[in-house]
């Protein structure tokens, strides 16, 4: 994988890709992960994006986690540890090794799984919010061509914003139970 970000149309064709890596990773985990997810920009039908699959696959805890860093080890991957983000165990590939992607491990409970489902889901979701998103990747990767982590540090500010309203709506849809009368 390069350092170079190109952001573009979104093509149908990722999700039979994302399937046939999910295919290949479960023959190999087993019983050791509970799924495996397509997440990234890449999941959302319609979204300009970079030619990159996102996949998280799911275990139920912690312990899961030496099992499947030895079943990954032979189709190549390599495990970096959370890159300082806890509850999401990277793995990087060899770069020769199509179809380009980036794959994590995240236990069931992990707030990094919650937030790229949700993040996922309301992009699915509001056809507004996925076109500002990639108006913003697109405006990202003009000024940052060369600079992949400029362009990931650029988008922070708006998925945290996304994240926020996801949560705020759950907020009023799910309020909180009154605490009770006279406890």
């Amino acid at each position: 994988m390069t350092d170079s970000v190109e952001i573009v149309d979104h093509d149908p064709r990722w999700s039979s890709v994302f399937e046939e890596l999910r295919t290949r990773i479960s023959r190999v985990l087993g019983f050791h992960s509970q799924r495996i997810e397509h997440v990234g920009s890449t999941a959302v039908p319609g979204l300009a994006a970079r030619p990159v699959i996102d996949l998280d696959v799911v275990i139920a805890d912690e312990r899961a986690l030496g099992p499947v860093i030895g079943r990954l080890r032979p189709l190549g991957y390599s495990h970096q540890g959370d890159l300082g983000v806890p509850g999401r165990e990277a793995f990087s590939r060899p770069p020769h090794r199509p179809p380009p992607h980036h794959l994590y491990v995240c236990t069931e409970s992990s707030l990094a799984l919650a937030r790229h489902l949700a993040f996922r889901d309301q992009l699915r979701r509001s056809a507004d919010t996925a076109a500002a998103y990639a108006e913003l990747k697109r405006t990202l990767a003009a000024r940052h061509p060369d600079d992949v982590t400029a362009y990931v540090e650029g988008k922070t500010a708006f998925v945290s914003q996304v994240l926020d309203q996801v949560a705020d709506a759950a907020r009023s849809e799910y309020p909180a139970p009154d605490a009770p009368q006279g406890a």
